[in-house]
């Protein structure tokens, strides 16, 4: 701000926009609906809306794409023997600088030394070994020899732990005394958190006398664990991903580096902890990382560090595994690896999770999430919107009769009472008749006094609705309207008919009752096989169990029966054999003796279909309808009315 109230404006740069709007988790379930009803898997939608985020952008795919390019960088960030090329490199100069000052001597003790120097092995690691006892006579060549071992020393302990840099730097023997003594107290610690004692004090104090070695501040010991068992595991993988020859110099050079004092016990029973704590890591995995550069020891376990911890969040980000939620995604490793925008967009879409299962619209299952009956309401009455919009203009009922019965709908109006009503009584209607009778208080009641609440008929229908849920459903692209229609017909019944009883059955090689929330995550039958006869039977036992409704059974198929049930068996063949054909007519005169309405809904125009189809409705009176696969919905929820309107003689 300015003087005089003047103020300046620019982009918002402190982290999510304070002014953004929470996310629509109505729209969020909008855009799963859509999928569904157009045919897709309801997981997958559920998944898709996470990993594509909402209105397209901020979701796990964007995420996981970021961290599937920096570990392609990482893995041609450069060679990862880079340690031992140094340690060639030093031991070359110091040999170099030694054999210029022994070239300026003329003595035995020279040329002995020349000699020495000529007979060193071509390894590395053992060159330096044999060196251990020589006397320099070049101080450059001696402080270069130094450097060798003691650099990659202060390299690993580096790699280990992020605060030692500077007591390394600190020539005074107390500081290394120091690290001793923090790795003592470390592996102590972990020895204990190891067998399950509580650590809490313990940790505590841990931090309080060497909280300086660790600037990430763990805030306990699982997160101090996390950070070491990383680095350790960096390690290990980069030794793996050298080749034998290499992995050999520099384990010898690492040897003699860390000598056989105390530092080297505790970096190996450090290693032993971490490896039990934290066995998920992959300790033993090689890696082909390349590029123009040789990476020293630290740069090279920094980016094998880096490279797994990317990949623990692929892992996290893909959601693969069984019961996977975004509470499994470390935040904390997003924003190391991807920055803080990355991480509030995991935020965001944990937020988005939350706010749909806490306003009802998704649930948790085994499996994962998927919708709630709530959310399959909306979603039953979206497709009935799509596919029969001016419903919403209909009267519920069908039928004005005055002995409607207790189930009927009230209209408002009463009447006296007569002998066999079963409408409920009209309480203040006959307490008024008494007191106009001119009866006194307590009021006595006479038969002239009653009166009952006035109600319409409501005609019942039982409904088996039975659906083709073999492949070539969802491979000629008729997977979508079938659900659609399905849902949508269930929402019909259930808000503006709910006296009627409605199954939906689908078949493939074999028939099953549908629950709505099983209809909405139904998949394809990758199994040949279309068991038109098993879903008639079902739909038999259904009408049978409502034997005062209106029987309607609606059949949507693309394809002639091919299978039919035998001693509990199904039993497939195609082409369709005389006896899958007879079996499944035996269904249809069932059904035709119990006075249902059969009528089918053919999609295709294959000639054995359309025979069967012809057959089977000429046999039963019912109707055959060839629409298009858009208008499927609209003929069978107008159908449905339709049928119901007719009730069956008694």
């Amino acid at each position: 701000m300015a003087a005089g109230n003047r103020y300046r404006y620019g982009s918002w740069r402190g982290g999510p926009d304070p002014l953004a709007p929470p996310y629509d988790v109505r729209a969020a379930v909008d855009q799963v609906g859509a999928e569904v009803l157009n045919g897709g898997s309801l997981r997958e939608a559920l998944r898709d809306l996470l990993r594509r985020g909402p209105q397209g952008r901020g979701g796990l795919d964007d995420l996981a794409a970021r961290a599937r390019r920096l570990r392609r960088e990482a893995m041609r960030r450069g060679n990862l023997d880079g340690a031992v090329t140094r340690s060639q490199a030093l031991l070359d100069q110091a040999l170099a600088a030694e054999r210029d000052e022994l070239a300026r001597r003329d003595d035995d003790d020279a040329r002995f030394a020349q000699a020495q120097l000529d007979n060193l092995p071509r390894s590395t690691a053992r060159a330096v070994e044999e060196l251990a006892g020589y006397r320099w006579t070049s101080d450059e060549a001696a402080a270069l020899y130094r450097q060798i071992l003691d650099g990659l020393r202060d390299e690993v302990l580096e790699q280990r732990f992020a605060g030692i840099r500077e007591a390394l730097r600190d020539p005074d023997p107390a500081a290394q005394r120091r690290l001793a003594e923090m790795l003592g107290d470390l592996n102590a610690l972990l020895d204990r958190h190891a067998r399950g004692e509580d650590t809490t004090d313990a940790f505590a104090e841990f931090m309080r006398r060497h909280g300086d070695f660790f600037p990430e501040k763990p805030g306990s010991v699982d997160e101090l664990v996390d950070a070491l068992a990383r680095r350790a595991a960096a390690g290990e993988r980069l030794m793996r991903s050298l080749s034998s020859q290499q992995r050999e110099e520099l384990s010898r050079l690492m040897d003699q580096a860390f000598g056989d004092g105390p530092l080297a016990g505790q970096l190996r029973d450090l290693t032993a902890n971490l490896r039990t704590l934290r066995p998920d890591l992959a300790w033993d995995r090689a890696e082909r990382v390349r590029g123009g550069e040789d990476l020293g020891y630290g740069a090279a376990a920094g980016a094998l560090e880096e490279i797994g911890e990317l990949d623990d969040l692929l892992d996290q980000l893909g959601q693969e595994h069984p019961g996977a939620t975004l509470d499994d995604i470390d935040v904390e490793a997003v924003q190391r690896s991807l920055g803080r925008e990355a991480a509030d967009d995991v935020r965001r879409l944990r937020e988005l999770e939350r706010e749909l299962r806490r306003q009802g619209w998704v649930t948790r299952d085994g499996d994962g999430l998927t919708l709630s009956p709530k959310a399959l309401r909306r979603l039953g009455g979206t497709a009935l919107r799509r596919v029969f919009n001016d419903l919403s203009g209909r009267r519920r009922g069908q039928h004005d009769l005055r002995d409607a019965g207790a189930a009927g709908e009230v209209t408002g109006a009463s009447r006296p009472w007569a002998y066999g009503d079963e409408q409920p009584l009209d309480v203040v209607r006959t307490v008024s008749n008494a007191l106009r009778r001119g009866a006194a208080v307590p009021v006595r009641l006479e038969v002239d006094d009653f009166e009952v609440v006035e109600t319409e008929r409501r005609a019942s229908a039982a409904v088996a609705l039975c659906v083709d849920l073999s492949f070539s459903m969802i491979s000629e692209g008729r997977w979508g309207p079938m659900k659609q229609t399905a849902l949508a017909l269930s929402h019909l019944v259930a808000t503006r008919f709910p006296q009627d009883a409605l199954q939906i059955i689908g078949f493939g090689r074999h028939a099953l009752p549908l629950s709505r929330e099983q209809l909405a995550a139904v998949e394809p039958d990758m199994v040949q096989g279309t068991n038109l006869q098993h879903a008639l039977k079902l739909a038999g036992r259904h009408l049978r169990r409502h034997p005062g409704a209106e029987p309607v059974v609606l059949v949507v198929t693309d394809g002639e029966p091919t299978a039919h049930i035998e001693d509990g068996e199904a039993v497939f063949m195609w082409p369709p054999t005389l006896e899958t054909v007879q079996a499944t007519v035996v269904e249809v005169d069932e059904l035709t003796r119990f006075g249902a309405t059969l009528n089918l809904f053919m999609l295709g125009e294959e000639p054995g279909l359309r025979r069967f189809v012809d057959a089977v409705a000429r046999r039963s009176g019912g109707r055959v309808f060839t629409p298009d696969t858009e208008d499927l919905g609209r003929y069978v929820v107008s159908d449905y009315l339709r049928a119901r309107r007719g009730r069956r003689a008694r």
